[in-house]
């Protein structure tokens, strides 16, 4: 495809150029191998070099305009809508999306830049009192001046734009690195998309690499003072500590292990569609999936045969074909994961209602129950087309169930009585949470993450003023201090 080839840069201090790395990053389509394209990895000189130029552009675009800003995400929504089919089939072919994830995806991409448009407005400063006759505390709200964004596989346009629009519309200078499986989807498309609506050269810059080239040197560069990290809970951890040893702010969006529980006045076909969709979309791999379906022991037959038979007509397939439902899993690693993952459970003593076989990346569905109590699978994330079906007696027990994970990213609770899902809802240790409805939801004003190894911070609405902006304290004596000495 020319697009692939047309982006495989760098793009830094608004040039496209190769990296001077000594390997190739090779961008393969998941569904049937074909070499999308050939990306030189960028190395830490070239990373130095997109931060410098971040650094330096952002001093001038600070000071422009609010109004000036807003009109680079009207031009890049207008652009998203007339390239629709073009991101969407560059969706399918890089992540084996299918189309109605690439639908998904886009509809979410649109919402969080017109989201943009109206955050370049919203940071107000304010005057505060003082116990000083004479003064005057005035607080203004500044950019943070560089920002750091590392996106993710899964989703990676909408991830990636989900952090750099709204750190440019607030006034800063970006430094973008997408996952190596997704770096047109998940960084050339999105420096092209601002190129293109009117942003200053320099800042917005994309390196496409990998820690075995960089090491730690995207994190650890002086220049940005915040970094926005989407992905493993274990990567997470280890830059929140670079993070942290180099005084940066770190917002970390992580992975999850969400419980979708039916209730025993739960609509039970309706909780079936949702819980289908909840564990299948995208073939499992989103942080907000359903891990786990907890049903109340009373409605567990109904449930459990409804949601198996709903299951087995998901089309797995080419996910170019409008038809399919499940694609391919990113690569082979993460198809022989899953893949073990199953055998591992059912050799434990689980039951297999349904176990999908696997060829090549496609990975068939395959839902599991009589899983021990104890064992590790219900306090992980899977990253794929596996659902686990957990019983329970109790609102009580479906609590401790679905808390017992060292994750805390969404969830669920289907019942008649909306009331008694919320207040089941407070009682689950995550940071979002649905009633009625499926565990994968994300709006652009709502606070967006996770509570223990989900991450730290949040994203979305009044979130990305608090993550991309300080405050600063300036005083002004109107008349004369005293002083002591």
């Amino acid at each position: 495809m020319s697009l692939f080839t047309d982006l495989a840069y760098q793009y830094i201090d608004g040039e496209w150029r190769p990296g001077s790395g000594s390997w190739d990053i090779i961008d393969f389509n998941p569904y049937d191998g074909e070499k999308l394209a050939s990306i030189t990895v960028a190395t830490a000189a070239e990373v130095d070099l997109a931060y410098r130029a971040a650094e330096r552009a952002q001093v001038a675009w600070g000071e422009t305009s609010p109004y000036t800003r807003r009109a680079v995400f009207e031009k890049a929504l207008r652009l998203i809508e007339e390239r629709e089919e073009e991101i969407t089939q560059a969706i399918i072919a890089e992540l084996g999306g299918t189309r109605i994830k690439a639908g998904f995806e886009l509809h979410l991409a649109k919402e969080f830049l017109r989201e943009a448009v109206q955050l370049a407005l919203r940071p107000e400063g304010r005057i505060l009192p003082s116990p000083v006759d004479g003064k005057e505390n005035r607080v203004y709200r500044l950019p943070v001046g560089v920002v750091g964004v590392i996106s993710p596989f899964n989703f990676p346009f909408l991830l990636s734009i989900k952090s750099v629009a709204p750190s440019l519309a607030l006034g800063n200078g970006v430094v973008l690195k997408p996952h190596q499986n997704t770096p047109i989807c998940g960084g050339s498309l999105v420096g092209k998309l601002f190129e293109d609506a009117g942003l200053p050269a320099g800042l917005l810059n994309v390196v496409i690499t990998d820690i075995a080239e960089i090491g730690d040197a995207l994190i650890e560069h002086p220049v940005p003072k915040a970094i926005s990290f989407t992905g493993s809970d274990k990567v997470g951890q280890h830059v929140a500590t670079v993070c942290a040893a180099n005084f940066k702010r770190a917002i970390l969006e992580l992975g999850g292990n969400s419980a979708l529980i039916v209730l025993d006045d739960a609509d039970i076909d309706y909780a079936v569609d949702a819980a289908v969709f909840s564990r299948f979309v995208h073939q499992g791999q989103v942080c907000m999936a359903a891990n786990r379906v907890l049903v109340d022991r009373s409605v567990e037959k109904e449930f459990t045969e409804k949601f198996v038979a709903k299951v087995r007509t998901l089309k797995v397939g080419d996910p170019a074909d409008p038809a399919t439902h499940i694609g391919p899993l990113i690569n082979s690693r993460q198809a022989d994961s899953v893949t073990a993952l199953v055998e591992q459970t059912l050799a434990a003593g689980a039951t297999a209602l349904l176990k999908g076989g696997a060829v090549g990346n496609l990975v068939e569905p395959s839902v599991l129950t009589g899983i021990a109590t104890d064992s590790p699978v219900l306090g992980q994330e899977i990253f794929g087309p596996v659902a686990l079906i957990v019983p329970f007696d109790g609102e009580d027990e479906a609590v401790r169930i679905a808390n017992d994970t060292p994750y805390g990213l969404s969830g669920a609770v289907h019942t008649a009585d909306i009331e008694r899902g919320v207040r089941i809802a407070k009682r689950i240790n995550t940071g979002m949470i649905h009633i009625n409805d499926s565990t994968v939801h994300d709006e652009p004003i709502v606070p967006f993450g996770g509570e223990k190894h989900s991450g730290s911070g949040r994203l979305n609405g009044e979130s990305m003023i608090e993550a991309f902006t300080t405050q600063k304290w300036i005083s002004v004596q109107h008349g004369r201090s005293r002083f002591p000495f």
